[in-house]
């Protein structure tokens, strides 16, 4: 039994929308029972990867709004109303109550609603006397986005910013800290599943995976636990394990240029919520989905970009000649006589083309769409030189480092501002050590270009602590440590591991290789100092578990703090396949981000600490 985060998170919305009752066979709402669907933005994001506006019929659904806005009455219809649990919220229920807008209110909040918001709730509908509208209350625990089967989102945005920002006070990380493990709790009680939890030492992981387990093991004593199914056979039940990280484990990641369809579509066209929109061949905007229903995406988001423009080749090729061979057999054809003496065969022939039309056309479709947004990427491309910056990133990785005539050529050559901000940033992370000269010409190019070198200058501080830290004895490291935390919040960790953590010789990102090594349980030296928690057994001294429950797992849940991408999705997908047998892996994040959308947040860092030009820059 595979954990599919988006089936269940579909189920739960399901059962929702059927006012909290069991839905039927075919998985939806009781369509009798006709309702309104009140929902806040942040809601609306939550179901707009799962349930498209036709589905709502479905489910009985016949008016949907946005909490905030104005809204004529209706009396006789129930409503179920989806929202975050907050003040803004609770008080806009109360005055929709005391108005009478709906004959009765079905409250589903996206996670538990805290103590004094509920009593808000009952004091606001008691004193308006509108408390027998309230029919139930419920707490359903889906504070996160599905994306795809294996991708998650908590959709907190600036996470990232605000674990390293130099001013943060120990009351602010905690509450970030709590905000990420209220989302993990959310995700975990969706699948039903209480995971054993692995992470490095220190920093943002180690903080999310100790206050996870409190909160898991706190859960698992209360009544109305969520996480029975598991319950019984907890040996038996193959667990999952869930690996959690920090951004700063490995940075490149979230900065480089990448060359596959997926990453390449999200960082160039602004994928969000599986939806783009690009320029259409007879101009206008065209609005397009890429989820599990299209095919030709889920069976070639991973290859380069020049295989899928092979692909899609291939594919209109294979529909013209089925076209075709239609037509040739429904005697379509010209010139073609019809003498009416095989007239049960040619009827046959015509039922068959019938019936072939709808997925003829469906195809044609896939093919149109993905044709239109690879052109739009291939401009893109050469007007951007992305295919260089992909493949000269690759190389300076690889190599740990690139000439400085190239170097430079690159920072005066094609590309956007930011473009040209993370391939320096990425010759900064590549290099074992900052040849000062070099970095200064680097700087220069970039100003040249006008872009503000704050992002370049945090990253080069936070390198050259690093190997100060690396040089320092033991003695005088413990103040370096203490001086840089102050300073720099959490980023001290592994910027720069060297270039063997970045990047081993098969491409392999090195979040997958740790995660590999997790999942296998073998003894290793990159993971052996990871800590273990294990929310089921007995608290040991140190908060980690005993060793029993080491691994190898078949499941594994892999989160990122600070924010994730799809080169690492797919990385990790990738991964899973390629074990024998295959494993399955899902992988979630604070918020998914493009390579522009993270360089900002480094670029806000820098400013906070006064780095860079005056003059700010727009993206372009």
């Amino acid at each position: 039994m595979t954990l599919n985060l988006r089936q269940k998170q579909t189920e739960c919305i399901a059962r929702m929308l059927n006012l909290n009752q069991p839905v039927n066979a075919t998985g939806t709402a009781n369509e009798e029972v006709y309702k309104i669907l009140i929902y806040d933005k942040f809601c609306q994001n939550i179901l707009s990867p799962l349930i498209h506006v036709k589905d709502l019929r479905k489910h009985g659904v016949t008016l949907y709004f946005l909490i905030d806005k104005d809204r004529k009455p209706v009396h006789d219809v129930p409503a179920v109303y989806f929202v975050q649990p907050n003040t803004s919220n609770v008080q806009r229920i109360v005055a929709d109550a005391s108005r009478s807008l709906y004959q009765s209110f079905h409250l589903n909040f996206s996670t538990s609603i805290p103590r004094p918001l509920l009593e808000d709730l009952a004091s606001g509908t008691l004193n308006s006397d509108s408390i027998q509208r309230i029919s139930k209350v419920h707490d359903q625990y889906l504070e996160f986005v599905t994306l795809e089967d294996n991708l998650f989102s908590l959709a907190y945005k600036s996470c990232y910013v605000q674990l390293n920002d130099p001013s943060a006070g120990d009351r602010e990380i905690e509450e970030i800290i709590e905000k990420v493990v209220n989302g993990l709790f959310c995700v975990l009680a969706t699948l039903a599943v209480v995971p054993v939890i692995r992470c490095p030492r220190g920093g943002p992981a180690e903080m999310v995976a100790s206050a996870l387990d409190q909160k898991l093991r706190d859960h698992l004593l209360s009544k109305n636990n969520l996480f029975t199914e598991g319950g019984n056979f907890v040996s038996s039940f193959q667990r999952p394990v869930l690996c959690i990280f920090d951004r700063n484990f490995e940075l490149p990641v979230a900065i480089q240029h990448d060359f596959r369809y997926r990453p390449l579509i999200h960082d160039v066209l602004g994928l969000k919520l599986n939806r783009l929109s690009v320029q259409g061949e007879k101009g206008g905007m065209r609005s397009y989905e890429l989820d599990s229903s299209d095919s030709f995406w889920v069976a070639n988001g991973a290859l380069e970009f020049p295989e899928v423009a092979v692909e899609i080749e291939t594919q209109l090729n294979k529909y013209k000649k089925d076209v075709d061979e239609v037509n040739k057999r429904t005697g379509g054809t010209h010139g073609a006589e019809f003498d009416g003496t095989d007239l049960i065969g040619n009827t046959k022939h015509l039922m068959s083309a019938v019936n072939s039309l709808p997925e003829l056309t469906e195809r044609k479709q896939v093919i149109d769409k993905h044709t239109n947004i690879a052109t739009v990427l291939l401009g893109e491309i050469k007007e951007r030189s992305l295919d260089s910056f992909a493949k000269k990133e690759n190389d300076m990785m690889v190599r740990g480092g690139i000439e400085r005539n190239e170097l430079i050529g690159v920072l005066k050559g094609k590309g956007t501002k930011i473009d040209k901000l993370r391939f320096a940033i990425m010759y900064l992370i590549s290099s074992e050590t900052i040849n000062q000269p070099e970095a200064e010409a680097v700087e220069a190019a970039l100003r040249e270009s006008e872009v503000d070198t704050a992002a370049f200058q945090y990253v080069k501080k936070i390198k050259s602590l690093n190997v100060s830290l690396a040089s320092a004895n033991s003695a005088s490291r413990s103040n370096i440590v203490d001086w840089a935390e102050k300073l720099y919040g959490q980023s001290i960790s592994a910027v720069t591991a060297g270039v063997k953590n970045l990047l081993s010789n098969d491409r392999q990102l090195a979040l997958a290789r740790t995660v590999e090594a997790l999942i296998e349980g073998r003894q290793n030296p990159e993971t052996d100092s990871y800590l273990s928690f294990d929310p089921r057994a007995p608290k040991s001294g140190s908060g980690a578990s005993s060793g029993h429950l080491k691994g190898p797992f078949k499941e594994a849940i892999v989160f990122m703090i600070g924010g994730g991408n799809y080169v690492e999705y797919g990385s990790l997908q990738e991964l899973a396949q390629n074990q024998q047998p295959p494993k399955h892996v899902i992988y979630g994040t604070t918020e998914l981000l493009t390579g522009v959308d993270f360089v900002e947040q480094l670029t806000l860092l820098g400013q906070k600490m006064g780095l860079g030009n005056v003059a700010s820059t727009s993206t372009q």
